[in-house]
């Protein structure tokens, strides 16, 4: 594995669009668009390792993507079953690292039981985080965060004077996370999506006009070589490096 230099990303967030997209411009399905959409991921978690990157997250799948056509919303459940089932041993034999984001609750108890396997399988790997946000909305993130730090004020066990950034990010589902330094959305589509809300704060955008499904090797690199010329500030004065 390459060493990362010291202007690369550490964490490296990834809004995965344009699959149904790719699909309709070559005729085809959009099941078609996700199954290539597979593909491309498999790829990015390749180079995100080649790059030395420590944290990859991408959104597999939003809180909001259950209105979605049912038959759609099923095949991309059967997707998530295969991929796991397929993959993560593939995963786990290269050190990768798997953790869900997202919430739990309502979800099918194969999935739930799916999700927390790959988890517990590959909790003792270092090579690369993979942050799957998974039935994931950053204002369902925050919501929940707000509701658990209430709930510990009214029990007293902490007072209102206790509440800080800090105190509500350790309630996210992305506790002991870093925040990402670099936010990639494929698909040509400018915005986040309800995805990181909180942990954006800082982070640098690079869209690019590609599909998913054709994300690359190269594509990758340009979006880290355009980070790598960004002038960090932070709010401050003087440039930081990831």
């Amino acid at each position: 594995m390459l060493t990362r230099p010291p202007a690369m990303p550490r964490h490296v967030a990834i809004i995965m669009d344009g699959n149904g997209r790719w699909a309709a411009r070559r005729g085809l399905p959009r099941s078609a668009g996700h199954r290539a959409g597979v593909d491309a991921l498999r790829r990015a978690v390749r180079a995100a390792a080649e790059f030395g990157i420590e944290y990859l997250t991408i959104y597999s799948f939003s809180s909001e993507n259950w209105s979605r056509p049912a038959s759609e919303v099923s095949f991309l459940l059967d997707l998530l079953r295969r991929f796991i089932r397929q993959d993560v041993a593939e995963l786990h034999r290269s050190g990768v690292r798997v953790k869900v984001v997202g919430s739990r609750d309502n979800l099918d108890p194969g999935i739930v039981s799916l999700l927390s396997d790959a988890e517990r399988l590959t909790s003792g790997n270092s090579a690369l985080n993979l942050v799957v946000a998974f039935n994931y909305g950053s204002r369902q993130e925050i919501s929940r965060a707000v509701s658990t730090i209430a709930e510990k004020i009214a029990s007293g066990e902490i007072s209102a004077s206790d509440v800080s950034p800090e105190l509500i990010a350790e309630n996210l589902d992305t506790a002991g996370i870093p925040d990402p330094d670099l936010l990639i959305r494929t698909g040509g589509e400018q915005r986040i999506s309800n995805f990181l809300l909180w942990q954006c704060a800082y982070t640098e955008f690079v869209f690019v006009d590609e599909f998913w499904p054709d994300f690359s090797h190269e594509i990758f690199a340009q979006a880290l070589e355009e980070f790598r010329l960004r002038d960090r500030r932070f709010g401050g004065i003087e440039a930081q490096t990831a």
